[in-house]
């Protein structure tokens, strides 16, 4: 008989089962795809660790959580500074005083408040009601038309207008000359990639992987005391109260014979009628070099294109509006009735989680059941 059955081999799994492992916990772990981390699996391809689910950036301001992953990998210091492609022209991101010289000319911090302000009273905006309200209020019209609107309505599917503005509200907008996206004290990449970070993490542990945990329910409750479940919520319930909603991306990964394709990690391209979001080039996470220090002479590109999830296709962002949000709580009540289960991380949770977001949950989660049973 297991203490616990752990559903799921992404970050909220691994964490889980390292801490109930480390106190003494009997804990298997089942995984129904073919390799563990989940969507930050990336996989070593021309001496390059491709980020196969996208791009994930480690970032966080938790003393505690960057402590708890340099326990389980070394990382580097690379520090995201996206590039915004519109029709040829390039600006940088986030939106800083770079991005405002670019785009008006203006030199001084004072001189580029003025021109949000002056667009920002042009508009009318008092109170915004949805994201283009709110990206105006924030940024101005010539950014929101240029490097917002088409990029945000390829990522949603949906018109700006229709979206909700609490989207955009933790957009960075900086006066000055700092175009570090994240800002956080700790940041960077794990050296040999994320899925040797996991595998670290689930050192001594037992996974099986190519195991669907829901299609022999009965089989694995009966073999564990608790189970922590980290798919969708919806799908344990049998969508038995309807589909929640999930934007989806598609990639296109391509080997070129060449050292530099774009010369940056990530460039978003804000135009509407360029089908893709970004393009990723995998190679500069780790500064172009191999864990040796080798330059390497081709490199891995991924296009990304943002859709509609359907069912069978890999749910990536929770949609959390007003809809999904509601019929969200209603599983979460049933959930909430199943006795000896614990729903957690970014699909059990239905919740948008950046990384250190997902590892901060399961160890108070941990110390939680730990303190229960102690």
């Amino acid at each position: 008989m297991l203490d616990y059955l752990i559903v799921g081999a992404g970050l909220y799994g691994a964490v889980m089962a390292r801490e109930l492992m480390d106190a003494g916990k009997r804990v298997l772990v089942l995984e129904k795809r073919d390799h563990i981390a989940g969507n930050v699996y990336t996989k070593k391809t021309e001496g390059i660790h491709v980020h196969v689910y996208g791009a994930h950036i480690f970032h966080t301001n938790s003393k505690e959580v960057w402590d708890y992953v340099q326990r389980f990998a070394v990382f580097n210091r690379f520090t995201n500074s996206p590039v915004a492609n519109w029709k040829g022209e390039l600006y940088s991101l986030p939106f800083n005083m770079y991005t405002f010289n670019k785009m008006w000319g203006v030199v001084t911090p004072a001189e580029a408040a003025a021109r949000i302000e002056q667009q920002r009273r042009a508009a009318g905006i008092t109170e915004p009601k949805n994201l283009e309200e709110q990206a105006i209020s924030l940024v101005g019209t010539d950014i929101y038309e240029k490097l917002i609107k088409g990029y945000t309505q390829k990522q949603w599917g949906r018109p700006c207008t229709e979206l909700p503005a609490f989207i955009i509200k933790r957009l960075p907008v900086r006066l000055t000359f700092d175009n570090n996206y994240f800002n956080a004290l700790y940041q960077g990449i794990p050296v040999g990639g994320y899925t040797k970070l996991v595998e670290n993490m689930l050192e001594g542990i037992e996974v099986r992987t190519c195991t669907d945990y829901l299609a022999e329910r009965e089989r694995w409750n009966g073999i564990a005391k608790k189970i922590i479940y980290t798919g969708p919520i919806d799908a344990y319930f049998g969508f038995s109260l309807g589909n929640l909603e999930y934007r989806s991306v598609r990639f296109e990964t391509e080997v070129l014979d060449m050292p530099n394709f774009q010369g940056n990690a990530a460039v978003n391209y804000t135009d509407a009628e360029t089908p893709w979001t970004r393009i990723i080039e995998h190679k500069w996470f780790e500064f172009g070099k191999d864990e040796e220090g080798r330059e390497l002479p081709k490199t891995v590109i991924s296009r990304e294109y943002s859709s509609e999830w359907r069912p069978g296709d890999e749910p990536y962002y929770p949609v959390n509006d007003e809809k999904n949000t509601a019929l969200y709580a209603r599983y979460r009540v049933l959930g909430e009735a199943e006795e000896n289960v614990i729903f957690g991380g970014r699909l059990g949770e239905y919740r948008y989680y950046d990384m250190d977001q997902v590892i901060a949950s399961a160890l108070e989660r941990a110390k939680a059941e730990l303190a229960e049973g102690a």
